[in-house]
């Protein structure tokens, strides 16, 4: 790219990119490249069209700044030409006069201020030499370097076509050399980025933008500004170039469109389309007249993106108010001058494409986004690509990453959503273990010392009534109540007893056991009612684990019991083995009555029951939920006491790890 091939004409200020691939969307040859989520612009495939400067609203592209090579002018007491692109009024519309503008140029230190304008007539004058010739190859328009290096780079094979004529910006710098001589400065003035790196012949190119910059650095204002026309040779009806189809209307062959063999496109999309059709010989009949922009007047160095009707209304008036004065004798005086200078130039090819990858990588690609049928390819475009197929090639290419693909990002946030709630049960449950075990730890002290204070008055109060039981006659009244006595005082002793079992933190002696066969065991263990249906499963490919066989059928058999407590109109007992990743699970449910949401928190809490008084001393559970803890294993319950939610009933999941040193 001209004498700016080895910099970066654009580029990306990382901290302002917020990963919205607007910018790959609108660029027309994909030139960005997304890492880390980070859009990078790629030199060696970019063509300078700007596309991505315009739509950024972050201002996270920005193209280089040459502002200061022209200050290095103007402090070395160069002579300096500035050559204003036609499309000024375009941007200046707030300035009435356009005298006013070429006079704060001049104010700025430009010594000759010259219109491109007039590089245009001459040009159009080339192309309609060679658009009338019918005997010769149709071409593609030149003038806009974008549409050229678009064409050399990935239509390498069309480069030929590329009309041999210079643009208006070179021809008027050679105009410029001849006229004021060759010992000056040129500097291009104009809406266009790739002007920047076009030619080596002009010195410098600054955008519309940069020279507002330049203006409010110098302070220079139009209010303070005395009136300066251009420096000849002036402009003619060239002047009308930067508006789609002006150059045509600069040859007089726009108002004879149904006579005319030529094609006008412009915009990055309909630009590609045309040269493709050209490329397959569909429209070779045909000169192309292209833009990559909507008209230069929609450059992406105009400070001004939008208005494109007002901006072609100021291009209009200006063109018309300047033919209305134009002083056409002189006009043609300079152009017979210059006419019969080189306006020629021509093109090499420089092929950037990427070979495109083997359909089954790309299918690949495709299968980790979920693109496995060809409903899955829903082409929304988030990505910044077309279609999904052209998502899957870039990603492979090392220019684009999967994550861009928002059903994609959107599948992966819900999973990662519901791993998260997982994660959160895991953990609400694990702290409701802990506090568990904290709340049974306390308890268990508190019962070890009550028991141990009560074991020596209990045994007295046993040994002596049963010595006075013995002592008193059978038929005598005291005999009955000394039995009362001694019933009650072995019921003290057993609730003792089961206070020390809870607080006890007896030794886990654990031995390899077929647990399907111990199972079937603890059922036979129990006294199972006729109304109640015992309905045992087990999915276990091995049987075998490793726990305390005493202390297990602790927990089996006062589960499987308080089971069937909770059906006394009868049910179905469930026992169901099963196993995963190395754990055993027991899941022991009934269809009984449930518990209550206000007494679930409360089940494993000592001397906390449900049961009549006589019927049970709150015990149980806690001691099962200690030694499924011993064990290393988890205690989950599931119930419903609604039946207006479904089926009542009650289901103790037990996990434990199949094996554990102890």
């Amino acid at each position: 790219m001209g004498n700016l091939i080895n910099n970066e004409l654009v580029y990306t200020v990382k901290d302002r990119c917020r990963v919205c691939y607007t910018c790959v969307r609108e660029c027309p040859v994909k030139a960005i490249k997304i890492i880390n989520g980070q859009a990078e612009v790629i030199l060696s495939r970019c063509i300078g069209c700007g596309n991505c400067t315009k739509v950024c609203s972050q201002q996270a592209k920005q193209y280089i700044d040459t502002t200061k090579n022209i200050f290095q002018y103007f402090e070395s007491k160069q002579t300096v030409v500035a050559m204003v692109a036609p499309s000024f009024p375009a941007e200046f519309s707030e300035i009435d006069d356009y005298r006013l503008f070429i006079g704060m140029l001049r104010k700025l230190g430009f010594r000759y201020v010259v219109e491109v304008g007039f590089g245009a007539d001459v040009v159009a004058r080339e192309y309609e030499k060679v658009m009338d010739d019918e005997d010769a190859e149709k071409t593609i328009s030149s003038d806009c370097p974008a549409i050229a290096y678009y064409v050399r780079h990935y239509h390498p094979e069309l480069t030929d076509s590329l009309a041999p004529i210079v643009s208006p910006m070179v021809a008027m710098h050679r105009i410029v050399n001849k006229k004021y001589g060759e010992d000056l400065k040129t500097v291009f003035i104009g809406p266009c980025i790739a002007k920047k790196a076009e030619s080596k012949e002009v010195d410098q190119v600054i955008t519309f933008s940069e020279l507002r910059a330049m203006f409010e650095k110098t302070g220079i204002t139009a209010n303070q500004i005395e009136p300066s026309d251009f420096d000849a040779p002036k402009a003619g009806r060239a002047s009308i170039f930067p508006i789609t189809r002006g150059k045509l209307n600069a040859m007089k062959k726009s108002d004879h469109i149904c006579d005319e063999n030529i094609i006008v496109a412009s915009g990055r999309i309909h630009f590609k389309e045309a040269i493709k059709e050209f490329a397959e010989d569909l429209n070779k009949s045909q000169h192309l007249e292209l833009l990559c922009c909507e008209g230069c007047i929609m450059g992406p160095g105009m400070t001004s993106k939008g208005k494109i009707f007002s901006k072609t209304a100021s291009i209009r008036n200006y063109v018309r108010l300047k033919l209305q004065n134009l002083d056409r004798e002189e006009w043609k005086k300079e152009f017979d001058t210059f006419k019969d200078l080189d306006y020629s130039q021509q093109f090499v090819p420089s092929d950037r494409r990427i070979e495109t990858p083997a359909i089954d990588i790309i299918t690949g690609v495709l299968e980790k986004m979920g693109k496995i049928q060809a409903e899955d390819h829903l082409n929304c475009g988030a990505c910044g690509y077309d279609t999904c197929f052209e998502h899957a090639v870039a990603i492979v290419e090392g220019l684009a990453e999967i994550e861009m693909c928002l059903p994609y990002t959107i599948e992966k946030l819900h999973n990662s959503v519901k791993d998260l709630n997982l994660s959160n049960e895991k953990l609400a449950s694990a702290q409701m273990s802990l506090k568990q075990s904290e709340k049974l730890a306390n308890m268990g002290q508190l019962s070890a010392g009550i028991a141990h204070e009560l074991n020596n008055p209990l045994g007295i109060i046993t040994m002596y009534s049963g010595i006075l039981k013995d002592e008193a006659p059978v038929d005598s009244p005291i005999h009955k109540d000394l039995e009362l006595i001694v019933e009650q005082a072995d019921r003290c002793k057993k609730i003792v007893g089961g206070l020390l079992n809870f607080a006890r933190k007896n030794q886990v002696k654990l031995v390899e056991t077929n647990i399907i066969t111990f199972t079937h065991h603890s059922i036979d263990s129990i006294i199972v009612p006729e109304n109640i249906k015992i309905d045992f499963h087990s999915d276990m490919t091995n049987p075998f684990a490793f726990i305390d066989n005493d202390q297990w059928m602790q927990v089996l058999t006062n589960i499987e019991k308080n089971a069937i407590e909770a059906m006394p109109d009868g049910g179905t007992l469930s026992v169901n083995l099963s196993e995963s990743d190395g754990d055993v699970e027991f899941a022991i449910a009934d269809t009984g009555v449930g518990i209550s949401k206000e007494n679930l928190d409360k089940i494993f809490t000592p001397f906390f029951t449900t049961k009549p008084i006589g019927k049970g001393t709150g015990l149980g559970l806690p001691l099962i939920y200690g030694i499924v803890k011993k064990h290393n294993g988890q205690v989950n319950v599931e119930t419903n006491d609604d039946l207006s939610q479904g089926p009542t009933g009650t289901c103790f999941r037990i996990v434990i790890p199949r094996q554990r040193k102890v």
